[in-house]
């Protein structure tokens, strides 16, 4: 009995050692991170206004707003999720529901994986070569959202292709058991049930298109634009490659606006995340298991 009684303590101890060290290692990874968010927030705010974020930049970007750079941004980001969220999500319902699990597929998902490696830079002289010279498109809209698009394609497959495959196979045997075909198995019942997965995947990839910077440097974005792009075959300003401007660029630029443009960019990749977050909690409401 002592000995019993011995080995669980023990057990106990080292669970709660164990249980103390996650949390560590969890307050050393978090507070970096709201440091840096609450000290972007303290030096962007006194400069952050509504003629900051309305107005066009003048002086040569050392006064007047960011408007064009906020507009180029989210453009970009609705552009690329045009062209990833269908294909990615396509993908990873042929390698989940359709794809035989050989050694093709195999080498397909190591690839998939190993794409999500490499770094945005090779991304973004792929995008030169392939979009805005060999297909004519010019340093444009449609040139910097096929190449974001493809750089945040292995993000959402892969994410998308675990999500699928989270979802119970006796939801489609019952289904398929009923008389539903396999697509409609997979549109009525599979897809619902991991929808709050793919969103994960869906948010992961877009947020890093929207703070991405060498992509859009070679294929998108311009220094300066008077006017706001009319068409996807126009150029664009970008918040990521705007902050790189003012802080490195512009001799003699503010702090202010170098900070407020940081935040506004935080501000909008939070958002994005913020509203994945309450899409996915309406999902997992919804969920049947």
């Amino acid at each position: 009995m002592k000995a019993a009684g011995a080995s669980i303590q023990k057990r106990q101890t080292a669970q709660q050692l164990g249980y103390a060290l996650v949390t560590l290692v969890a307050v050393i990874t978090i507070l970096p991170i709201l440091f840096i968010m609450g000290y972007i927030f303290i030096r962007g705010l006194p400069a952050l206004s509504w003629e900051f974020i309305s107005g066009f930049p003048t002086q040569g970007l050392k006064a007047g707003g960011i408007l064009p750079s906020i507009l180029g941004t989210v453009v970009l980001t609705f552009v690329t999720t045009l062209i990833a969220v269908p294909i990615g999500i396509a993908a990873a319902i042929y390698l989940s529901e359709y794809a035989a699990d050989n050694r093709w597929t195999k080498i397909i998902r190591i690839a998939i994986i190993n794409l999500a490696g490499i770094p945005s830079v090779v991304y973004g002289l792929f995008g030169l070569g392939a979009f805005v010279i060999f297909l004519r498109l010019g340093v444009s809209i449609l040139a910097g959202a096929l190449t974001l698009g493809i750089m945040t394609l292995p993000v959402i497959i892969s994410a998308s292709e675990e999500a699928l495959r989270a979802v119970p196979q006796s939801f489609r045997v019952v289904s398929i058991s009923l008389g539903g075909t396999p697509w409609q198995t997979i549109r009525r019942i599979v897809l619902p049930q991991a929808l709050s997965g793919i969103m994960t995947g869906v948010v992961l990839g877009l947020e890093r298109a929207a703070g991405e910077t060498a992509p859009i440097l070679f294929t998108t974005a311009v220094i300066y634009q008077p006017n706001l792009p009319d068409s996807l075959l126009s150029p664009t300003m970008a918040l990521p490659y705007h902050l790189y401007t003012v802080a490195t660029q512009v001799p003699g630029m503010p702090e202010a606006i170098q900070y407020a443009t940081a935040l506004v960019l935080l501000v909008f990749v939070l958002g994005l995340n913020a509203l994945a977050t309450f899409i996915r909690a309406r999902a997992r409401a919804h969920r049947q298991w």
